[in-house]
């Protein structure tokens, strides 16, 4: 009887270390699957130094034409007499490359802009569905935090998914609310994820995604979404919040 439970024990365990280094490959090829679809956005004007100025994360979807970031990372206005032009940055190695966009697609309300490249389309990512997300799953992102301080090199980070809570919600005391905040409060509510990974600003508009399939889920964002969260806090949180893929969609759609 003891060497049948000996036995049991020890093929749970040689299962359960077999099980490890699966879940770990299956990430490992979707983080390499993933990365060839994730931009810089930003400016270029070749009379400023540096000529290239880095806004945020985007990630390539569609035909492979269709970039899709956070709006508040696309400039409000350009500088035409100066030539500024609106792309996206590719990681080219040690340097980069700056493909210029145009914006197609505005969604204030939810944050998210979409950009059209013209030449070789890019690999691009699938949009799942709201339906696969659920609280408590293993989710991953990838992007550019805090951008061309660290370098162009898209960065992952793991991520579960915590809660999925209202975008806004009544302030306790009428003094905290801003004209954003009250705005808001007016428009239809929607749901956002809240996260317990750590994301940083140049996060904004990277992908969060499963990490099995690949699949979006959902668009980080560091700034829009935080301001109405957090208001009422003087510190940052370390939370990170995204946006829902079906809004993603629906700009899509347009």
């Amino acid at each position: 009887m003891r060497r049948m439970i000996g036995l049991k024990l020890a093929t749970g365990v040689l299962a359960f270390s077999i099980g490890l280094p699966a879940i770990a490959a299956t990430l490992v090829q979707t983080v390499a699957a993933v990365k060839p679809s994730i931009v810089g956005v930003g400016t270029q004007m070749q009379t400023r130094s540096p000529a290239i100025v880095f806004s945020g994360t985007g990630f390539v979807v569609g035909d492979g034409l269709s970039v899709i970031t956070n709006a508040h990372v696309v400039p409000n206005q350009l500088d035409g007499a100066k030539l500024e032009q609106i792309g996206i940055v590719v990681p080219d190695g040690a340097s980069v490359r700056f493909r210029a966009a145009q914006l197609v697609g505005l969604d204030r309300e939810h944050d998210l802009a979409h950009l059209r490249i013209q030449g070789t389309p890019l690999p691009a990512l699938k949009l799942g569905d709201a339906s696969m997300a659920a609280e408590g799953q293993a989710l991953a992102f990838t992007g550019f935090p805090l951008g061309m301080v660290l370098g162009l090199f898209p960065a992952t980070h793991r991520a579960l998914l915590a809660a999925i809570t209202p975008v806004m919600q009544p302030s306790l005391s009428a003094r905290r609310l801003d004209a954003r905040a009250v705005t808001q409060l007016q428009r239809t509510p929607f749901s956002i994820y809240q996260l317990d990974g750590t994301a940083y600003p140049g996060n904004s508009g990277s992908p969060l995604y499963d990490p099995d399939t690949g699949q979006v889920l959902a668009v980080i964002n560091m700034v829009f979404v935080k301001g109405l969260k957090e208001s009422a806090i003087t510190a940052p949180s370390g939370i990170t919040y995204a946006i829902p893929v079906r809004h993603v969609k629906e700009l899509l759609a347009r």
